[in-house]
């Protein structure tokens, strides 16, 4: 299996690095990767597994879910200088996205909780290539959970699905089912079927109306929305279990800088 990290390293530097070869750099330093804001932390656990298997000491790192605030050190790392230099700038960069996806996601949780303090946060599978396994434990870092973390892993009819298949007939699976309705009509035609009913594109006015509609129906039904925009979520909040949303995967970067000295 591949492991992501070599491949992220191999592409920054695929031979050598020039700047350290110029400079004949030989020995051991210590690096620090340091946030100028505060924020929350995702997969700096991950990082340090690579940088031990790769025979550097990890001092310390903020664990998944932890807060940190300017100043703080989210990653700190000691061994050979060269290899020092050769992983700090993607292992920055790396912890500056992830870091952002938490820190978004949990801006997110909190905010729709004021509202509806059951409600669950789930990100889409709309994430960076290459870069899933990781975004999906960022999220969880935050609070959040996932909607759907590949197509082998849950059932979702949609639209598409339902524009191809025709009538649906009796269905039964291992796993829960959701489905996306067409209509109104459909809605209520396959509430009763629907473990999950994911209702895009409605406004809060018409979920308000419908959802007890098709929970009078189905009382175990779950109602989920997706398609709005990450500033609307009080909106939306008081009349779903579940806000599907991509929104966490295009946070901006943390502010992080890093410090490298020789010991």
């Amino acid at each position: 299996m591949i492991d992501l990290f070599d491949l992220y390293f191999y592409e920054d530097c695929p031979y050598q690095d020039e700047s350290a070869e110029l400079l004949r750099l030989v020995g051991r330093g210590k690096m620090r990767i340091v946030s100028r804001e505060n924020g929350t932390s995702a997969c700096a656990g991950d990082l340090a597994g690579y940088y031990e298997k790769k025979g550097l000491k990890v001092l310390n790192y903020f664990r998944d879910g932890e807060n940190f605030k300017p100043g703080d050190a989210i990653f700190e790392a000691e061994g050979d200088i060269k290899l020092i230099f050769r992983f700090w700038r993607v292992s920055q960069t790396f912890l500056t996205m992830m870091c952002a996806i938490a820190t978004k996601t949990a801006s997110m949780v909190s905010e729709a909780r004021r509202t509806n303090p059951d409600i669950i946060i789930a990100t889409s599978r709309k994430t960076h290539p290459g870069a899933r396994i990781f975004e999906l434990k960022a999220v969880r870092a935050g609070g959040g959970d996932i909607h759907r973390n590949s197509l082998s892993d849950s059932i979702q009819l949609s639209q598409n699905h339902l524009e191809v298949a025709g009538e649906l007939g009796k269905l039964r699976a291992m796993k829960k089912i959701e489905i996306e309705p067409r209509s109104r009509e459909e809605a209520f035609k396959y509430a009763e079927m629907s473990d999950i009913m994911l209702l895009d594109h409605l406004s809060p006015e018409e979920l308000r109306e419908l959802g007890p509609e098709l929970k009078e129906l189905n009382p175990e039904l779950e109602l989920a929305v997706g398609g709005i925009e990450a500033k609307r979520i009080l909106e939306y909040a008081p009349f779903v279990d579940i806000i599907v949303i991509s929104a966490p995967y295009y946070a901006n970067p943390l502010d992080f800088t890093t410090k490298i000295e020789r010991l």
